[in-house]
């Protein structure tokens, strides 16, 4: 089993940065790639980034050269750098363990333009 808890949601005006943290306990030894992902009330949840367990990233082309995931092992947590905010990314943010169903609570964020 995997826990996951993030936090760092807030509301901020655009242009502005947030950083997420995800950190995971339990049986961490497990965890290979993580992403983030958020969902829109209404809407499908959609990936955002994912980090790989070697440090290889991926991006959602919305995000791209505006959100950086990151992730430190010695910790276990992930990250995520999100500067230049807009308002479409108004969501709530989840973390998770890919290719399981280890997701964590999510955290909101609000971008008001």
């Amino acid at each position: 089993q995997v826990q996951l808890v993030e936090s760092g949601g807030a509301l901020v005006q655009a242009g502005g940065s947030l950083r997420l943290s995800c950190a995971a306990s339990g049986s961490t030894f497990s965890i290979g790639t993580m992403a983030w992902y958020r969902q829109v009330l209404g809407k499908q949840r959609e990936r955002v980034a994912l980090v790989t367990s070697d440090g290889t990233t991926n991006y959602a082309d919305s995000v791209k050269g505006r959100f950086t995931i990151s992730r430190d092992n010695a910790k276990n947590t992930v990250y995520l750098q999100m500067n230049n905010l807009k308002s479409g990314d108004t969501a709530v943010y989840y973390c998770k363990v890919e290719w399981s169903d280890y997701w964590g609570q999510g955290t909101q964020v609000t971008v008001s333009s």
